[in-house]
């Protein structure tokens, strides 16, 4: 007959896999939380390079700055998620680049 044994290493066996375990899921969740942040960074960023980009192109082709977004869209094709983000376009002049600031819109 085989002897079991008890005591203070079967406990810390036993209790060592799911606190293991708990730490390795908990480290993957902030991994992904980490990603996601970043993302939402650069989403963020490209949006307004695009947008600048935009401007710039208007800019070239037409010798005037864009008077509006509604203007980039109509003419220019782009494209911004509203629901996502909320831009701020402030145009002082034809010649002068405009004010451009995106914001995220909170969820």
């Amino acid at each position: 007959m085989k002897r079991r044994r008890n005591g203070l290493p079967s406990l810390l066996g036993g209790l060592l896999v799911p606190v293991i375990a708990a730490a390795a899921l908990l480290c993957f969740a902030t991994a992904l939380d980490s990603l996601d942040s970043g993302r939402a960074e650069e989403d963020l960023r490209q949006l307004e390079e695009t947008l600048r980009r935009g401007c710039v192109a208007c800019y070239a082709a037409e010798g005037v700055y864009p008077p509006s977004i509604d203007y980039l869209k109509d003419h220019y094709g782009l494209q911004v998620d509203e629901v996502r983000y909320t831009v701020r376009y402030s145009a002082f002049a034809e010649n002068l680049m405009p004010d451009i600031t995106v914001l995220e819109n909170a969820p």
